[in-house]
């Protein structure tokens, strides 16, 4: 059977490598001339919700917000709604209440911990905006980007959204594959796998990435390597000194993953074939696969994506204090699941994205549901269940606006397993001397790689 999966594998990889291109509707000449005017710049609506619980879109601040004493790219971000307490707060008492606008996985948390999880919801705010150059490509994308290769792979101009209006799951998820993010990214950050009995085992690591698709005000085809990222594990100490580093492409088909592993031990670096889809991400504990994290990540080869529509619900959203220094670990990292103290939640309207397991083709998940925010067309949350159907795992990414790129960076990320009663807090910054360090361009795709791993494991 094993046998026959992997042939099945190996003739639609090749299949897909001979596929004319696939494109779907573009953008109506009727639909781009409402960028900027009653939709956004990047397609979301602007109008707010009937009972004004969503505020219309003021995209008032490009940077850093007047009032906020920001001190630059390192440094741990300040939040720019400091006086801000919750309207109201989800608890197990009055879920149902709420229930249309809290997902799946959320109310599978209030049942889990009724006792502690709770959600405290904050006023909606919608004040940031792109760049002009984001703005610009947004418009250029929604006449002219498309599809390649069965959906592998697309072709578009970077530095901006590519399907400003998804007209299918596939176009939709590629939003969220490569969102404007940033450009590069360097950090150092804490990894806490809580388990059932409040234990936690942690981990650290190093991390370096570089978003070719994102150098600011710069427009280029979608061709060639999309990103490139290196990561050295500095804690537990039995893997102290392992390397995972490898690039991404914009056409999987034509291109899959590259990656490559220093060991330690060995002091050998090998390639990593087939990494990522339902691999243990290394140094988590097989708490997560490579797949989910920021959610989605990689080939969508494997499930069939549709769009649900829309739903306002609550999402983690201007999630400063769950990263800020003031904050330790013992008071944010608590048994089955972070402290509702520090965490902030808000009703923002988001695109619903399901994929479903194609035939023929293995992994953990057999079905996922995801949470694109439309004002950002980042993946902010996500439901997985098994193969049989059943939910399994929730995970929300804590997002802030980082004023250094303009854009919105993806922070500490909370990911349930609700069967084993254990969550991993992944990316914690709180007691790291420096922060993330965003666009220094300081960083370049040299620093990635089979040498570069070789060279920093000597």
């Amino acid at each position: 059977m094993k046998m026959k999966l992997c042939g099945l594998l190996l003739t639609f990889v090749a299949a897909a490598q001979t596929l004319p291109s696939v494109s779907f509707a573009k953008g109506t000449p009727e639909e781009i001339a409402r960028l900027g005017k009653d939709l956004t710049c990047i397609g979301a609506e602007k109008v707010g919700n009937k009972d004004g619980s969503i505020p219309e879109y003021s995209g008032k601040w490009l940077g850093v917000p007047p009032h906020v004493p920001f001190k630059g790219t390192g440094n741990h971000p300040l939040d720019a709604y400091p006086d801000e307490k919750p309207l109201f707060v989800i608890t197990a008492a009055n879920v149902e209440q709420h229930a249309a606008r809290l997902s799946d996985g959320q109310k599978a948390l209030f049942r889990k911990y009724p006792q502690t999880f709770r959600m405290p919801v904050y006023p909606s705010h919608r004040d940031f905006r792109f760049p002009d150059s984001v703005c610009q490509t947004a418009k250029e994308n929604a006449a002219n980007a498309e599809l390649v290769n069965n959906g592998e792979g697309v072709m578009g101009v970077t530095g901006g959204p590519i399907f400003p209006f998804p007209k299918n799951g596939l176009e939709l998820l590629w939003n969220a594959i490569i969102p404007y993010r940033a450009y590069t990214e360097e950090l150092i950050s804490d990894n806490a796998y809580v388990l059932a009995d409040g234990a936690i085992n942690w981990g650290r690591v190093k991390s370096r990435n570089l978003g070719a698709a994102n150098e600011p005000g710069v427009r280029r085809k979608t061709e060639g390597q999309s990103s490139y990222y290196l990561n050295e594990t500095l804690l537990p100490e039995r893997d102290k000194g392992e390397i995972n580093t490898g690039m991404e492409f914009f056409n999987f088909a034509l291109h899959p993953r590259q990656s490559w592993r220093f060991d330690p031990g060995t002091r050998r670096v090998r390639q990593s074939p087939g990494y990522g889809y339902d691999m243990s991400f290394p140094g988590t504990g097989g708490s997560i696969t490579v797949d989910e994290v920021r959610i989605f990540n990689g080939s969508p080869e494997r499930y069939d994506w549709t769009i649900a529509g829309k739903k306002e619900i609550y999402i983690p959203y201007n999630a400063y204090r769950a990263h800020s220094p003031k904050v330790k670990y013992a008071e944010l990292v608590k048994p089955g699941h972070a402290n509702p103290e520090f965490m902030r939640y808000e009703l923002h309207r988001v695109w619903v994205l399901e994929g479903k397991l194609k035939e023929g083709f293995r992994h953990l998940y057999g079905r996922r549901v995801m949470f694109v925010d439309e004002d950002t067309l980042f993946p902010i949350m996500a439901d997985n269940y098994d193969v049989r159907g059943e939910l399994w795992r929730t995970s929300m990414l804590n997002h802030f606006y980082a004023y250094e790129m303009q854009t919105w960076q993806a922070g500490v990320g909370f990911y349930h397993d609700l069967n084993a009663g254990t969550y991993l807090a992944f990316n914690l910054i709180n007691e790291q001397p420096s922060a993330y360090k965003l666009n220094e361009n300081k960083i370049t795709s040299q620093m990635f790689g089979p040498e570069a791993a070789r060279r920093m494991g000597m």
